[in-house]
């Protein structure tokens, strides 16, 4: 038996979270193995990339979110097999990966450098970023980003739009997504309340 092991900081949320889910949905029994940034830092170097997260399968370790997403997702059946849906699937992901990118940066500011550079994200990309997704989630019709199913696609816009409307980002404003891409809203309530994603939490509580 394949034996997978999971490691990830410890929170819900962030790039490890739609794998976590996906390794649930599909009922394989992994390691989920988490780390306070502390921890990190001390192995920070050990890592291949010095990032998380890192999918050790059989000892083999392997990286990059997106990638582990579609294996864990292929694994699951939360990735589609038709080739164009596919695509759809992984722009979605890739445009969540460059949120993540432009937002991650400003963890290490603080006070007025932090304030400028968050409303600089809240006036310019993260805007743009939330309405081409929500044009995105109008194409796959609706309801998910491609296949018209839940894919790994929706488990990584779920997790997002969860956090840039936590209010836990500061000078983000907690409304964002609302405000700018009303689709998304109804995409996060929709795949929140999927059957697969209750039980994932359910079994976190």
């Amino acid at each position: 038996m394949t034996k997978y092991k999971l490691t990830y900081f410890d929170f819900d949320g962030g790039r490890g979270e739609p794998i976590r889910i996906a390794f649930h949905a599909a009922g394989i029994e992994f390691e989920d193995n988490r780390l306070s940034f502390a921890e990190f830092g001390e192995m920070r170097q050990s890592t291949r990339f010095s990032a998380l997260p890192v999918l050790e399968i059989d000892g083999a370790e392997v990286t990059q979110s997106n990638a582990i997403s579609r294996y864990v997702g292929k694994l699951a059946g939360l990735y589609p097999t038709d080739d164009l849906q596919a695509l759809y699937c992984d722009e979605a992901m890739g445009v969540a990966e460059d949120v993540m990118h432009r937002v991650v940066p400003t963890f290490s500011l603080k006070d007025e450098e932090l304030r400028q550079a968050r409303e600089k994200l809240a006036g310019g990309w993260i805007p743009i970023y939330l309405r081409g997704l929500d044009a995105l989630l109008t194409r796959g019709g609706g309801q998910y980003f491609a296949a018209n199913r839940l894919t790994v696609a929706d488990l990584k816009i779920l997790v997002l739009t969860r956090w840039l409307s936590s209010g836990g980002l500061d000078h983000i404003p907690a409304d964002i997504v609302q405000r700018v891409a009303p689709g998304l809203v109804g995409h996060e309530e929709h795949i929140g309340a999927d059957p697969r994603v209750v039980a994932y939490y359910a079994s976190r509580s």
